[in-house]
């Protein structure tokens, strides 16, 4: 949906996955994006990336959004601001478990920079994403808003601590939030300009699926395979990265234009379907006419059987709907792989 009046928006975390999506669907809903990204999760030439389906390169600030000097200067440099889309935030939940001090510091620590700023230069709408993590091994599926959290991981108990932050900040400040507990993202841009692309080995399904495929890795890793599910594989409610770009942009829509009377709302953002890792290798070799091998390994510290979100709240407050199917994602996340290839930025082989 375009808007007449451009706003400004500030991303943190603007150049990595789904950063780096959101600023492509903030600029096609007419708003103007600045980002703020140190590259520690992503390549330097995304900018440029972005140019190439937009017509327009986002200013990038290389800072630590911890460093409250740094984020206070960009603030005042490019503020005021109408709106700020927080994502900044270390991600892997293996390795939340091995360095837990990280993942506090800096998850927590930047989220409260944040909100400093938003405090001092009058910021009045803030999206967050938050992880659908939170509610770790459901006894009931599919999840609600309303389910029980109990994270088992470091990263988890960084978005359930930084949720119940922003909701003591918006009661003592004026401010509105909308906190998106989003579920698997994968896929990448139709264009095949942006996608994933993780540093060292993926710990994510599809990117190292798609390198297995291009010769990268010799195997898949499958870790567990005899979980009390549909083929013993770990059941996930994979989302197309650009439905989930869409749907920070549609919160920050109905937060600025919408009627929105709550403080703080929080929202899942899914398909609301559970799909196993052995169904989407299989969809994968199928879509993309490719071979993954793969080699079945013992369960991974951290992870859970399955997990699928109950999505009606978000549609209904929204009016969102994902638009991508399972075949679109596998596709994309091919294109993409064979696109890093073609362009010399990686190599195919192992």
């Amino acid at each position: 949906m375009a808007i007449s009046n451009p706003k400004k928006v500030l991303i943190t975390g603007g150049l990595g996955y789904l950063g780096s999506h959101t600023i492509v669907a903030l600029h096609q809903a007419g708003y103007e994006a600045v980002s703020a990204d140190n590259h520690s999760n992503s390549q330097p030439d995304v900018a440029d990336r972005i140019a190439n389906i937009t017509g327009v390169a986002p200013r990038n600030y290389a800072i630590d959004v911890c460093d409250r000097d740094q984020l206070q200067s960009l603030f005042a440099k490019e503020g005021p601001f109408d709106g700020v889309i927080h994502m900044a935030a270390y991600k892997s939940v293996a390795e939340s478990i091995e360095n837990p001090q990280k993942y506090y510091y800096n998850n927590l620590v930047g989220l409260l920079q944040v909100l400093h700023c938003c405090e001092q230069f009058g910021v009045q709408h803030l999206v967050f994403s938050s992880t659908c993590t939170v509610y770790g091994d459901p006894l009931v599926l599919p999840v609600t808003e309303n389910t029980p959290l109990n994270p088992l991981s470091p990263y988890g108990k960084t978005k359930a601590i930084g949720e119940d932050i922003i909701k003591d900040f918006v009661a003592a400040h004026p401010i509105q939030a909308i906190a998106l507990r989003f579920f698997n993202p994968v896929g990448a841009h139709p264009s095949a300009e942006i996608g994933e692309f993780p540093q060292g080995v993926p710990s994510n399904l599809l990117p190292h699926m798609a390198q297995t495929a291009a010769g990268m890795h010799p195997y898949l890793r499958i870790w567990g395979a005899d979980y009390p599910t549909v083929d013993g594989t770990c059941i996930r409610d994979f989302i197309h990265v650009c439905d989930l770009a869409e749907a920070h942009v549609t919160a920050l829509n109905h937060l600025i234009h919408g009627d929105f009377s709550a403080g703080m709302e929080i929202l899942n953002i899914g398909t609301g379907e559970g799909i196993s890792v052995k169904q989407m290798h299989k969809a994968f070799e199928q879509t993309n006419g490719v071979q993954v091998p793969y080699e079945l390994l013992e369960h991974r510290p951290g992870d859970i059987v399955s997990m699928y979100a109950d999505t009606q709240k978000a549609r209904q407050l929204l009016a969102w709907e994902p638009r991508y199917t399972l075949k679109d994602m596998v596709h994309s996340a091919w294109q993409w792989q064979k696109a890093l290839a073609n362009s010399g930025f990686i190599s195919h082989k192992p």
